[in-house]
């Protein structure tokens, strides 16, 4: 099942333009050329985790795109951004991060991994759909040199938060 979205993922990241096989860029450099991702870019750059997601991995990110940070309730992303609120933001968007290349077909025979932020996030297949946390894999298997990116449609937010 995930083996073919891995492959529609590949045949749509070519046509959107994202890096799917070989890419030299990092994660970093892989989401700030995807404009699915410049919401992600900017909280990832007002958390502070940049430097973290261009060293050398591998990490998998579940990236959120702008719409799913646009489904957000009014304000919260405002909010999240704040200088203040930078702990928070770095707790949220790490909870996205896992360490390891986990590539669609990695994912299709896990139950849960354990992200950097500490908690888990579950993984299910549900109507032929790669959900993660209740989050839908919208595109997989975006490659970058440190690691994979795996669009979805929702923000992730840890556990008690």
């Amino acid at each position: 099942m995930l083996k073919r979205v891995g492959t529609l993922a590949l045949m749509l990241g070519v046509l959107s333009g994202v890096a799917t096989a070989a890419a030299p860029r990092d994660i970093v450099q892989t989401a700030a050329g995807a404009s699915q991702f410049s919401t992600l870019t900017r909280a990832l750059e007002a958390a502070g985790l940049t430097g973290a997601l261009e060293g050398k991995g591998p990490f998998t990110v579940f990236a959120p795109t702008d719409a799913a940070f646009a489904k957000l309730p009014a304000g919260t992303l405002e909010t999240l951004l704040k200088p203040e609120n930078r702990d928070k933001l770095r707790s949220i968007l790490l909870y996205h991060v896992v360490a390891g290349r986990l590539d669609a077909a990695a994912v299709e025979h896990m139950h849960s991994a354990k992200t950097l932020e500490g908690a888990r996030v579950r993984f299910s297949v549900s109507g032929g759909k790669v959900m993660v946390d209740g989050a839908e894999v919208l595109h997989a298997n975006i490659a970058a040199s440190n690691g994979v990116i795996h669009a979805i449609n929702q923000v992730l937010m840890p556990p008690g938060q």
